[in-house]
């Protein structure tokens, strides 16, 4: 019985060894898969294919320039190549990187090229002004930096439906004192004494001397 369990434990860990070996093994590949789907290199007399954040095809680029023989002595600055729109969209802006690599696969250069308003499969000869090549290249690969589309080629999401407008009634506006209203719609008062006017004010005395009496006259509002 001891004997089958030192068995039964020898091949579950011999097991447990061949899975993780093999997962090691496929990780690896997958990750250089994908990158290669994005990035690849090819010969320089292949075109170079340039893959949008989704994983579409966006650009195709094929070199213009041929004499690309170049040492740490006499690099070469610049290059031509012709960039064409494969996706959809249209492209108000798109640059990106010309990378080029020796026999060996080390990288040599790498220029920036840009380029506006690129309609759906319109080609354009774009250069790379910022380039430094210190070898004869054997292979070279396109990237994209930027892609950016028209704003009627990007699906914009629904809005909700705003909700009704309440409508929120003003407060009630408080009542004016009593006499407020009556008193604002009333003229500019005045009396008139043997001829002499004096001006009169709600609610202000007025005092005038009749006879050897002095008498005290006050306008107010009827009820």
């Amino acid at each position: 019985m001891k004997t089958l369990l030192n068995v039964a434990g020898l091949l579950l860990l011999l097991g447990n060894g061949v899975i993780s070996a093999q997962a090691q093994d496929t990780a690896p590949a997958t990750i250089t898969e994908q990158a290669e789907t994005s990035e690849r290199r090819v010969p320089l007399t292949e075109a170079a294919q340039v893959y949008d954040a989704a994983g579409g095809l966006a650009l195709a680029a094929r070199l213009r320039t041929t004499a690309l023989a170049a040492t740490l002595d006499a690099p070469v600055r610049n290059i031509q190549m012709l960039i064409t729109n494969r996706s959809s969209f249209f492209y108000n802006y798109a640059t990106g990187w010309a990378t080029f690599y020796d026999a060996s696969g080390v990288r040599c250069g790498a220029g920036l090229w840009k380029t506006v308003a690129f309609a759906p499969n319109e080609a354009v000869e774009v250069d790379a002004p910022g380039l430094r090549l210190t070898c004869t290249p054997a292979t070279w690969r396109v990237s994209a930096a930027n892609l950016l589309t028209a704003m009627r080629d990007v699906t914009q999401p629904e809005q909700p439906a705003a909700p009704p407008a309440t409508q929120v009634q003003p407060p009630a506006a408080a009542p004016p004192p009593p006499g407020t209203n009556r008193a604002a719609t009333l003229p500019r008062l005045e009396i008139n004494i043997n001829g002499k006017t004096l001006p009169l004010q709600l609610g202000n005395p007025l005092e005038i001397v009749v006879g050897q009496e002095r008498v005290q006259i006050v306008v107010t509002p009827a009820p």
